[in-house]
């Protein structure tokens, strides 16, 4: 019982005026206010602050979505006579007239993909397409066109790579190590040294332990 006791309710966390539709959340994820999701899954541990969006989008544990980002910012078809939704959502004004299938499989064949312990700033806008690796950060307003490595910082219009937040072997350690994946058990085991150690420190003491 008292091992039970140790964790809070592990059910996803949704404010009642999120819009969420064939959407999937993992253990103890949040959507806050007027957040907006289609057809995205959200890993353990993962929270979307007010406002944000997102579509066509698998993000992974552990990540944080500010508030007023825009995840997977759909395109328009600029080559069409018109850009406008006319004519590919006609249904919204017209009876009887479908969805362009065409044009929503070309967008949903462009997925956004997110890592595992992934920042992303205030504001920030991520293309269609783009994967973002684990622990990476993105700045605040950044619009981000183009993939982003695991561990980078990028930020501006365009992002840009400011630096990597470890040195390469030991995000290449962190990898392995993968604590994203750590049972609740161990995971809370660990939350004294995540808070207080060293990194290279913190990579000795539990290497040895999975």
């Amino acid at each position: 019982m008292k091992e039970e006791l140790r964790f809070k309710d592990a059910e996803p966390r949704i404010h009642p005026t999120a819009e969420l539709k064939s959407c999937r959340l993992g253990r103890y994820a949040a959507v806050g206010e007027r957040v907006v999701l289609r057809e995205v899954s959200v890993g353990d541990f993962s929270y979307f602050e007010r406002h944000a969006e997102a579509i066509y989008t698998q993000v992974g544990k552990f990540c944080a979505i500010a508030a007023n980002s825009r995840i997977n910012a759909l395109e328009h078809p600029v080559e069409r006579i018109t850009q406008h939704k006319l004519s590919y959502r006609p249904n919204e004004y017209f009876r009887w007239a479908g969805v362009d299938k065409e044009f929503r499989a070309r967008r949903q064949a462009k997925p956004v993909e997110i890592g595992n312990d992934v920042w992303i700033g205030h504001g920030a806008v991520v293309m269609p397409g783009v994967v973002i690796g684990n622990g990476a950060v993105v700045g605040a307003n950044a619009v981000v066109t183009g993939d982003v490595g695991a561990f980078e910082i990028v930020a501006g219009v365009p992002a840009r790579r400011l630096r990597r937040r470890f040195a390469a072997e030991v995000v290449a350690r962190i990898e392995k190590l993968a604590w994203w994946d750590w049972p609740l058990d161990r995971l809370q085991e660990a939350i004294p040294d995540m808070q207080r150690t060293e990194i290279e420190s913190f990579l000795d003491r539990w290497e040895g332990r999975i």
